[in-house]
């Protein structure tokens, strides 16, 4: 009898790619939420992209025979790759205003709910209250925490927190369908609809095609910089490597909602905290 070889085909060869895709999306993921490393990596990547270019040129003809031709090229890439920072820059500063404005809308949302409580059966309203400040609890360190596995706990206790107080609320409002009653829900409603939109908001980043393309175009531009630098000596062919790393330092702090110093700080949700204690 002779072994049967495994049959992959066209599915097998689909499957395999797409289990590629999302291996490399997580990676560039997972480095971008580390704004240190990225810049340590893009400036040692495009240093020595200019090197390169540097060593080639002074292989290559002589810089009087096509330099002018170089530098208008090295000019027009320079342009494109300023104009992709500028447009990164924009769309992490509109995620970072999004994810503050959803922290501002969850306060919001819990506090009207806790006033509403008032309108429930007493055992019911204690019951909801004292859930409703352990969610709060929780949502803050959704905010603060950095630790992937802690905010996948996080996540989990805000999704059983939830799941209990929509059952208060649901069979309160089946035993009383009054319109008083439909606020309560309506304001329960809110409050597990905002923690959805800010997770929606965590999630929204910078596609990895921006940040791909970013830096293919970075290292074109070093890589000409030094090819059509003029005088190797002094620090001239850093300059274009250090602002750009600089650049992805910022862009990637701004665009990660745990990674890096610039945060989304819980003031509101705080105050609102303290209100309740």
């Amino acid at each position: 009898m002779t072994a049967e070889r495994p049959r992959t085909g066209i599915p097998g060869l689909i499957r395999s790619h797409c289990a590629v895709e999302e291996t490399l999306e997580g990676c560039v993921k997972n480095i971008m939420d580390f704004p240190l490393v990225l810049f340590a990596g893009s400036f040692v990547l495009l240093w020595a992209a200019s090197r390169v270019g540097i060593f080639l040129r002074s292989k290559g003809a002589s810089q009087k025979e096509d330099g002018h031709d170089l530098d208008f090229v090295t000019s027009a890439v320079l342009t494109l790759l300023g104009l992709l920072i500028g447009f990164s820059f924009s769309m992490a500063i509109t995620r970072y205003d999004q994810r503050k404005n959803y922290e501002e809308e969850e306060a919001n949302a819990i506090g009207t709910e806790y006033v509403r409580l008032d309108f429930l059966p007493g055992p019911d309203a204690d019951s909801v209250r004292a859930l409703i400040k352990e969610y709060l609890h929780q949502r803050i360190l959704f905010y603060k925490s950095r630790d992937r596995s802690n905010i996948d706990h996080i996540n989990t206790e805000t999704t059983r927190l939830q799941s209990e107080m929509w059952s208060i609320v649901k069979a309160a409002a089946g035993k009383d369908p009054t319109p008083v009653m439909a606020l309560v829900v309506s304001g329960m409603n809110d409050v597990l609809n905002t923690q959805g939109y800010t997770q929606a908001a965590w999630w929204n980043r910078i596609p990895e095609a921006a940040w791909g393309l970013m830096f293919a175009i970075s290292i074109g531009c070093s890589f000409l910089v030094g090819y059509v630098v003029r005088r190797v000596s002094g620090g001239v062919f850093l300059v274009i490597p250090l602002a750009v790393s600089i650049s992805f330092l910022l862009i990637a702090d701004i665009d990660s909602p745990h990674g890096g110093l610039i945060l989304v700080n819980p003031q509101n949700l705080v105050s609102l905290s303290q209100s309740l204690q």
